[in-house]
């Protein structure tokens, strides 16, 4: 009998492969709260790579970080009528505390613009307090009806990043700045991920905003992911909240607001995307196991060797472990590490030694070969930018391959079966969007001719990205 596949193949199930992956990779686990999510230390330490990424991206910004409360008075939630509409359906509310009723319920925060434009209001007073930049990192609930682990679930993690502007134009380029020089060089350069920067319809933005700038990515499956937003609120919560500022004319004025945010979303979007049937393959910048040296057998020589050539590669910069757990049979260890999608394994035997090599087997190209052990640490870092690029390459082919240009609301219903769909927005419009979306069919972004962000909705040439999604 042939032997059973470890996971489900993707072309015949593409949902239970993701739950497959998830759950044998040892990212997540179910929480006992339907909709929680308990993310195991291997799906943590992507997590953990990825907050240090941003973090360092985001403080290039002048952005500092700050913490705030996760209880929110449910007042606040009233002072934004657009935004409290949006977030209502999702709203989890504390209303007793310590054996009482709350004299006032509290939300759990499901984002924090009201909280932190309360303290604002406090902390600007003139000119030379702006801007104030301000990002944290945190959780948030949202009462999810569909739950699919790290994709939609009730409470995530995230980054949630908040600014106060003295004009328009500040707070519109600090939004794209965000967008471009902090998420989408993330997502390329560390992620390898290929995503499309655009600008969402007033139908898809952000509660509350006047703008939303995204970045939508194409899964294996076809669909399309939103993979991080940056909002342009304009003056929309500094009314709400009184948040002025005196000028250097000596008269107060609003303040000019962005809002920012991505969350542990992209790491469903990392298994959706660089995954295939034997698991995960995980972009070299970002992994922190970049290569693992496997022990095939217990001799004290390989022993020795394998340990050896572990520190030799820490010293040379490589995020490496070693696997001497020769108690475990190897070919369930090569599984494993194959399933977490480390890039490099190095595999040293008995006969290897012998023949002064390593077998290396390179995960995202996949393949083996022999190397010499005089020359592996050397020709390593090499080898994974290679791959780190290959997977960018990829990722870009698969979205180009399966992107067709329509010119019908029908057509675009036929193309997003499979992938995406290109057409003119003027063709299209908020009508044909909401004819779309009664097919589960939505505009993913709005991109220029060029492929760059366009300035207004309605600007001359604008093309609608349109697609299913997640």
């Amino acid at each position: 009998m042939a032997k059973a596949p470890v996971l489900t193949p993707q072309a015949d199930d593409f949902p239970r492969w993701y739950q497959d992956l998830i759950n044998k990779a040892e990212l997540a686990d179910n929480g006992p709260v339907r909709g929680t999510m308990v993310i195991r230390p291997y799906g943590y330490g992507l997590w953990e790579r990825m907050q240090a990424e941003m973090d360092a991206r985001i403080k290039e910004t002048g952005t500092q970080n700050a913490y705030f409360p996760l209880l929110i008075p449910e007042s606040y939630l009233t002072r934004e009528a657009d935004h409290v509409e949006g977030f209502a359906p999702e709203l989890a509310v504390v209303t007793h505390g310590g054996g009482k009723e709350l004299e006032e319920p509290a939300v759990v925060r499901p984002t924090s613009e009201m909280i932190i434009n309360d303290y604002f209001s406090k902390w600007v007073q003139s000119y030379r307090d702006l801007p104030l930049l301000i990002n944290q990192w945190a959780n948030v609930v949202r009462w999810e009806l569909r739950p699919r682990l790290f994709l939609r679930t009730t409470e995530f993690l995230w980054q949630e990043g908040h600014t106060a502007h003295a004009t328009h134009e500040d707070a519109r380029d600090f939004a794209s700045r965000i967008h471009r020089r902090v998420y989408e060089d993330f997502m390329v350069n560390v992620l390898a991920m290929d995503v499309v920067p655009g600008r969402k319809t007033a139908r898809e933005r952000f509660a509350g905003a006047i703008n939303t700038l995204t970045l939508e990515g194409m899964m294996g499956d076809g669909k399309a992911l939103q993979m991080a937003t940056s909002h342009e609120l304009g003056q929309n919560f500094a009314k709400a909240f009184n948040t002025t500022y005196l000028s250097q004319a000596g008269t107060q004025e609003l303040v000019w607001q962005t809002s920012w945010g991505s969350t542990t979303r992209m790491i469903g979007a990392l298994v959706m995307m660089h995954g295939d049937d034997s698991g995960l393959r995980v972009p070299p910048r970002l992994a922190q196991v970049q290569a693992v040296v496997l022990a095939i057998k217990g001799d004290e020589a390989v022993l020795a060797t394998v340990r050896e050539l572990g520190d030799r590669l820490k010293a040379a910069g490589i995020r490496v472990q070693v696997d001497d757990r020769v108690d475990t049979p190897f070919g369930r260890r090569a599984v494993d590490w194959e399933l977490k999608g480390v890039p490099v394994r190095i595999e040293i035997g008995p006969r290897d030694l012998e023949n002064g090599t390593a077998m290396l087997a390179r995960r995202i190209p996949g393949g083996k070969e022999a190397v010499s052990l005089d020359t592996l640490v050397e020709r390593l870092p090499g080898l994974l930018e290679e791959d780190q690029a290959l997977l960018l390459t990829q990722s870009r082919e698969r979205r180009l391959s399966r992107t067709v240009e329509v010119s019908t609301i029908e057509e675009a219903v036929e193309a997003a079966a499979t992938g995406w769909a290109r057409i003119p927005w003027a063709d299209l419009g908020a009508e044909g969007e909401a004819r779309l979306a009664e097919q589960g069919v939505t505009v993913r972004c709005l991109v220029a001719e060029d492929g760059s962000v366009p300035q207004s909705e309605d600007a001359p040439g604008n093309v609608a990205v349109v697609a299913r999604a997640y």
